[in-house]
């Protein structure tokens, strides 16, 4: 895996898995995602940063996936990843959405030190890493809150709307990745979304390209009148 990005086939299909999902991808943003993953297979030798180990397992279910809420996002506004980890799905909405500023939380010193060393080679401005755990960052978050937070691989359902639900403004959207089946889960965390007044704006069912695996995005809004 080491000392590639994307092969010529790879960017070929990984353009039209995307297409298909609504993402046009640019030459620009083809690029920049080929640094990114050169980057991450260099350190993905030394480190577990994902539990992936095949470039196209890597491809298929971390960086498309992290393309597929796009068409559902705005251009501009503030976007919190919270539990980063090797950057997905911020850094890729960061390059296909270059308008938005972005702050990634992950309480990992050497994961927040690759984060930090993508931003770097791939020259992305307005985005930076805060090496802690949110509930315990308040003072570098920004105080008006974020027009979008995502949250991927964070926790279950209820704990993660715990901690996200607080650092959106109203209006805001909290996008999740769930695995086939949410329903239970979501009828789980009805008592914290009434809480900080949330609900579901959209639910997003797909499943990845030559696979079996079926995957849900569920995309929760904060009220305009919430005061939380």
């Amino acid at each position: 895996m080491a000392g590639h990005g994307l092969y010529d086939h790879e960017q070929a299909k990984l353009r039209s898995w995307a297409h298909d999902f609504g993402v046009e991808l640019s030459p620009v943003q083809i690029h920049l995602l080929k640094i990114y993953l050169k980057e991450l297979w260099e350190w993905n030798r030394h480190m577990n940063l994902t539990g992936l180990t095949t470039r196209e397992g890597i491809i298929k279910e971390l960086l498309l996936d992290s393309l597929i809420p796009l068409p559902l996002l705005p251009d501009r506004g503030r976007l919190l990843d919270i539990g980063s980890g090797a950057g997905f799905p911020a850094i890729p909405i960061k390059i296909c959405r270059p308008g938005i500023k972005v702050h990634l939380v992950d309480s990992n010193s050497k994961k927040a030190s690759f984060l930090k060393q993508v931003i770097r080679i791939t020259r992305l401005d307005q985005i930076d890493v805060i090496r802690g755990r949110v509930e315990n960052s308040g003072t570098l978050l920004c105080p008006e809150g974020y027009n979008i937070v995502t949250a991927r691989a964070l926790a279950r359902l209820p704990q993660a709307l715990i901690w996200c639900a607080p650092h959106l403004m109203p209006g805001g959207i909290l996008v999740t990745f769930q695995g086939r089946q949410f329903e239970d889960t979501l009828r789980e965390s009805s008592y914290v979304l009434k809480k900080y007044g949330l609900y579901l704006h959209k639910s997003v069912s797909y499943v990845l390209p030559e696979t079996d695996c079926h995957r849900n995005i569920l995309i929760f809004r904060k009220s305009d009148r919430s005061t939380n």
